[in-house]
């Protein structure tokens, strides 16, 4: 009799009849949570046929957590709402209330079986997508800090193989590209492709795509690599094959000068590599090709009166002299070898020419 005498009393308990207007609610906020996610356009236009697949398992996976999300969020707000404490009920306990064993089977096996449907849809999505089709070419894509660079495969047995800063794909032609890195983790993705991986020091990582619309798309780093980071972009370009014949050829001739090219063409082959093939304006400021990055100095004040040697050795190796205020390894050191030896020469001859006026 003492003991139930000195017993601590109790809130009541909630009836079910309480959770009604809860399941009312979460059903609403499902179905409005489902049809919002189904009808954001979180991507570009799709634009290889990789991309469909993966849209799907995006749009499952929506139709699957939002549910479970809700349903989260509605016990949790019930339980901040119908058992909050009170005025007056800061020496009571909660209702006396027992386990339910149904209720923890269901709530442990329930999520294990979506989570295992899931893990099996996705792994079917990644082995359709991985599929080697006929007729696939490589491009090697190298990162490193702050720049992307494609080379393709050689035109010939023996050839030199083509690189660009750019990157140059056939319509309906399929693609392997094997991901290197030289420096730190970089992540290589093309976001119209839905398709992105890892680049890691050390090994090659890979994966495979077709593109099927024309047009230009991003590429983009996805990992924090450094302070250039924002600015470690580059293009992709799905082209007609008479097109892509066309890029490979035209960048085996820019890449050299004829023998009685004069100081004209020089100047026109150094801006070109400046502002585009060697994406050094990204970076720089320079008055005469008109560009304002910030990323590193500015060429018109740092180059000033310094002599070619200086400036080539500041492109091929350029930890080699580093402005004060900037730090080491935030330009790529790459240059020497995506850069031809014509490239390179007329490119320092240019930036010694329009830093010294």
């Amino acid at each position: 009799m003492d003991e139930l005498e000195h017993e601590t009393p109790h809130r009541p308990a909630q009836s079910r009849r309480s959770l009604v207007p809860a399941f009312v609610i979460a059903a609403i906020a499902t179905a409005g949570g489902i049809v919002l996610g189904l009808v954001i356009p979180w991507f570009p236009p799709a634009a290889d046929t990789q991309a469909k697949s993966i849209d799907t398992l995006y749009y499952v996976l929506i139709i699957v957590t939002v549910p479970v999300f809700v349903l989260v969020e509605t016990v949790v707000l019930f339980a901040v709402v119908k058992f909050r404490m009170r005025p007056g009920e800061e020496m009571l306990d909660g209702p006396p209330i027992h386990g339910n064993t149904r209720l923890e089977i269901i709530w442990t096996a329930a999520p294990s079986a979506i989570i295992a449907a899931l893990v099996v849809y996705a792994a079917v999505v990644l082995r359709h997508i991985e599929h080697q089709p006929a007729g696939e070419i490589q491009v090697q894509v190298y990162a490193q800090q702050f720049a992307w660079s494609f080379a393709y495969p050689p035109a010939a047995p023996g050839a030199k193989a083509i690189v660009s800063s750019d990157l140059y794909l056939v319509k309906d032609r399929p693609v392997r590209f094997r991901v290197h890195s030289s420096d730190v983790l970089h992540g290589f993705w093309i976001p119209a492709f839905r398709l992105q991986i890892d680049a890691v020091p050390g090994t090659t990582q890979s994966f495979r795509a077709t593109p099927k619309r024309m047009g230009d798309y991003d590429i983009v780093c996805t990992e924090l690599c450094g302070l250039g980071h924002s600015v470690m972009r580059s293009t992709a370009h799905v082209v007609t094959p008479a097109a892509y014949t066309a890029f490979l050829a035209s960048r085996g001739a820019a890449s050299a000068l004829p023998a009685a090219a004069g100081p004209g063409a020089l100047a026109a082959m150094g801006k070109r590599v400046f502002t585009s093939t060697g994406g050094c304006g990204a970076c720089h400021t320079l008055a005469d090709a008109q560009t304002t990055g910030s990323i590193g100095p500015d060429l018109n004040k740092y180059l000033k009166g310094k002599s070619e040697a200086f400036i080539r050795t500041s492109i091929v190796n350029p930890n080699a002299y580093v402005e004060k205020g900037f730090g080491a390894n935030i330009m790529p050191a790459n240059f020497g070898t995506t850069l031809s030896k014509d490239e390179l020469g007329a490119v320092v001859k240019y930036l010694a020419n329009v830093t010294a006026k």
